[in-house]
């Protein structure tokens, strides 16, 4: 019995395949489907393009981040830094550190602040898969008060380090020197420009985050979970008619107290 040739794809099935391939498959598919005559699917094939472009971008934009990690870190142990809560008004001052793996590539990973929170959480999970290892410190704000936030972070990320059980290296630290660790180098903006750094902004925003939201359990009515703790105007006005709890910091808190108390 002869066999049947395969039957031809449908423009539905050729739209559905173009929309959802992995890059390489799409690279491929374009290819094939460059020259097909109907108008539907050359749409496709053009909003695909469009989608290989960016990811491309994306895929050399993480890419650079891990080239540049290795240039400033060398060949040994390299521990990425980096901290979140410093400018809020409730709840701790959490720092994290990451040693990433040159491979697998944890593509996505970027400065969390450019991130949603449903990406930040699912990078999180992949972080904690892929790292060598993680670290993690938070100063309460008692200790903020007591000591002020400059030697605060000095020993958060020194304890962060400390946390993940290497003897790193290179420690990569977003922003200007902090005397944190011997092996520490600076990077500008390195929260957006090395691998590293980037994975720490992330653990150390998720790890934050959902604490300010069980907080926000235990002292209902300071909007902790919508805040995460910083000056949004529903936080400072219930500071001011509230008052602070055992969570602010009162040395951040001064200014709205004092308005508190003209009323």
């Amino acid at each position: 019995m002869p066999t049947e040739a395969p039957r031809p794809a449908t423009t539905r099935e050729i739209v559905a395949t173009l929309t959802d391939a992995p890059l390489d498959e799409a690279e491929r598919l374009v290819e094939r489907y460059a020259e097909d005559p109907r108008k539907q699917v050359q749409r496709a094939v053009g909003v695909a393009r469009r989608r290989i472009e960016r990811e491309r971008a994306e895929r050399e934009r993480v890419l650079a981040m891990y080239a540049l990690q290795r240039e400033l870190g060398g060949d040994g142990v390299v521990v990425g830094v980096d901290e979140v809560g410093r400018g809020a008004l409730a709840g701790p001052l959490t720092v994290a550190a990451v040693c990433l793996p040159d491979e697998p590539v944890i593509w996505g990973v970027n400065d969390s602040k450019q991130l949603s929170p449903a990406r930040r959480e699912v990078l999180a999970a992949r972080i904690a898969d892929e790292a060598v290892a993680v670290g993690l410190a938070h100063v309460e704000p008692a200790s903020i008060d007591a000591l002020g936030m400059g030697t605060c972070l000095r020993r958060a990320m020194a304890d962060a380090v400390a946390d993940t059980g290497l003897s790193p290296d290179c420690v990569l630290i977003d922003g200007n020197p902090v005397h944190a660790h011997p092996a520490e180098r600076c990077v500008v903006k390195g929260d957006a420009r090395v691998a590293a750094i980037a994975a720490a902004s992330i653990v150390a925003k998720v790890t934050r985050d959902a604490l300010m939201v069980a907080l926000d359990g235990e002292y209902p009515g300071y909007h902790l979970a919508e805040s995460k703790g910083y000056g949004s105007a529903e936080h400072i006005q219930a500071i001011r008619e509230r008052g602070i709890t055992p969570i602010h910091r009162a040395s951040f808190c001064g200014n709205f107290l004092e308005t508190m108390r003209l009323f």
